[in-house]
């Protein structure tokens, strides 16, 4: 890859990292689309977004975790299944462009319904009911093998699930995804590796950027952000992912 395009990606990168841990993600859609973009082979794009979203997860789950919103209770049955899963979705391979037409209309419909839970007045929000473990582990199943088929750490598809459904607040919900996602890219990872995959040495300059932008995005959103900010930051980052999954 040229420099020139190199520096542009690390940049872009930055940006994506700020904006997707804002809110407890890692930001594996963005950068896959930001790599569509400039034409990064596409050979190298998933196991390179997942080598990130592990970096940016750590940072945003630790910064989410010091600050308090980490329910241990609320996370492990999502883990406990979606772990294997991811795994398992890494090893899978797919003419993907119908599953990701279809993921990204279904990300663009939580968008929208994200900006009206940011939007609707606060006495007309729910107090937070977590799931059934049984429900939880299901849905912990589900998204780890769609987290690993498609190169992304699944809390794309977690957080506005936890948060339509009302099952917690949504700094509680950045907490758990960020774990949640931090998990599942390793998996994903490791199930690339068996396939004699490794990191290029050219990602670590769009690596680095994207975790100074991660430390800024998860400082701001674990401690300054209203809840009602992070909603819509969240459907903003849906909107994104919707369309660069729909567009594909």
């Amino acid at each position: 890859m040229p420099d020139v395009s190199l520096l542009i990606l690390s940049a872009l990168f930055l940006v994506v990292g700020a904006l997707y841990a804002s809110v407890g993600h890692a930001g594996a859609s963005g950068y896959l689309a930001v790599m569509a973009l400039l034409g990064v082979d596409v050979v190298a794009t998933r196991p390179t977004a997942l080598s990130i979203n592990v970096l940016v997860a750590a940072i945003a789950f630790t910064q989410y975790a010091r600050a308090g919103h980490f329910s241990w209770a609320l996370f492990w049955p999502f883990a406990a299944a979606s772990i294997p899963a991811a795994y398992a979705g890494g090893l899978v391979r797919l003419p993907q462009h119908a599953l990701k037409v279809a993921i990204g209309v279904v990300l663009l419909l939580s968008a929208v319904r994200m900006a009206h839970v940011a939007l609707r007045p606060p006495a007309a929000i729910r107090s937070p009911q977590p799931p059934s473990v049984p429900i939880a582990l299901m849905v912990g199943a589900g998204l780890g093998f769609m987290a690993g088929l498609t190169g992304t750490g699944g809390g794309i598809f977690l957080s506005p699930l936890i948060l339509i459904l009302g099952w917690a607040e949504p700094k509680r919900t950045a907490a758990t995804s960020s774990l949640f996602i931090l998990l599942n890219s390793v998996a994903g990872l490791a199930g690339l590796a068996t396939q004699g995959w490794a990191p290029p040495t050219s990602v670590w300059l769009p690596g680095t950027c994207a975790a100074i932008g991660g430390t800024l995005g998860a400082t701001l959103g674990s401690r300054r952000a209203t809840p009602r900010t992070l909603n819509v930051l969240l459907a903003l980052v849906l909107l994104i992912a919707g369309t660069k999954l729909a567009c594909a």
